[in-house]
């Protein structure tokens, strides 16, 4: 019998449209949204079915929107195909998706959490001052060195470890560049700067940290009934009580995917099942290790290679 984890997807996997199709086949769905448009005050159903591009791409709603999506899928899982998870994790804003799947954290508390965690992001550095970048092709401590070389007094460091030759770097425009630089001065050629609106995962984070703690002083957690393996450790969490601090310092610190991955894979995990909007963990996941199983589950079509 396969021991399976479910993956929950970040900033990055949103499109105009997600989660419609399911909302419109299946009550249990149809029910996340409604929720979440009661938690919230506004129709952000509206902006996942029918809304634009731009209006989506804006961090207080793209992260609410993907763990609502993602939390829709979720409910149709369970109450289709009685697949279960044996672990959970999420990428960045995912592992709020994962915290409510493990029981820690109420739906509704969650997503009133992230739509004030996207707000407080993309408050914590004026747009146009901060950026990041994909650097492809070069080895952990040595893009850490190259970091440490180019800040001259900014920041930039290590923002994702999403894969083995694929690394986000996150902090100031002029720092970030100047990484780029010095990396191609290094023989390092290939890298892309990202299209986000705030320097995630980075020491330029810290004010959103701060703010972030205070709305989650103020939530109740339950007990986990899955292990959440966090962005932080890269190890299983089971309690509760620590689930909070963990929340907190993931705004600051580097996500530790490929290294999650690796660890899920080392206990025995052979299936990946990406659940919410895109494939993008499903890929990483392939990149890190090609003999386990991935799927992803987004909609009805996706939702069949689960039940067949």
């Amino acid at each position: 019998m396969s021991v399976t984890a479910f993956i929950f997807p970040g900033q990055g996997s949103q499109y105009p449209g997600m989660g419609k199709e399911l909302s419109n086949n299946f009550p249990v769905a149809r029910h996340i949204f409604e929720e979440a448009d009661d938690a919230l005050g506004f129709k952000l159903s509206s902006i996942c079915f029918s809304g634009g591009d731009d209006e989506l791409k804006l961090t207080a709603n793209t992260q609410p929107a993907i763990l609502t999506a993602s939390i829709a899928v979720l409910r149709v899982i369970e109450l289709e195909t009685g697949v279960k998870a044996d672990y959970l994790a999420g990428h960045s804003l995912g592992e709020y998706s994962a915290l409510v799947c493990s029981g820690a954290l109420n739906f509704a508390d969650a997503v009133r959490i992230v739509r004030a965690r996207g707000t407080f992001m993309q408050e914590a550095v004026p747009v146009g001052t901060g950026s990041m970048a994909a650097m492809l092709g070069i080895e952990k401590d040595l893009l850490e060195e190259i970091c440490k070389d180019s800040a001259l007094g900014d920041v930039v460091s290590p923002a994702n470890f999403n894969s083995p030759g694929q690394i986000v770097i996150a902090g100031s425009v002029s720092a970030v560049a100047r990484a780029i630089e010095t990396a191609r001065n290094r023989g390092f050629k290939k890298s892309m700067l990202l299209p986000v609106s705030a320097p995630f995962h980075c020491a330029l984070m810290k004010p959103a940290a701060e703010r972030l703690a205070l709305v989650l002083d103020s939530v109740s957690y339950g007990d986990m009934l899955v292990p959440v393996f966090s962005n932080v450790e890269a190890s299983a969490n089971s309690e509760k009580g620590r689930v909070r601090d963990l929340l907190v310092s993931q705004v600051c610190a580097p996500v530790l995917w490929e290294q999650s991955v690796t660890a899920m894979i080392a206990i025995g995990v052979t299936r990946f099942i990406e659940v919410g909007p895109g494939k993008v963990l499903s890929g990483l996941v392939k990149r890190i290790n090609r003999e386990v199983a991935t799927f992803n589950v987004e909609d009805l079509a996706t939702l069949k290679t689960l039940t067949a």
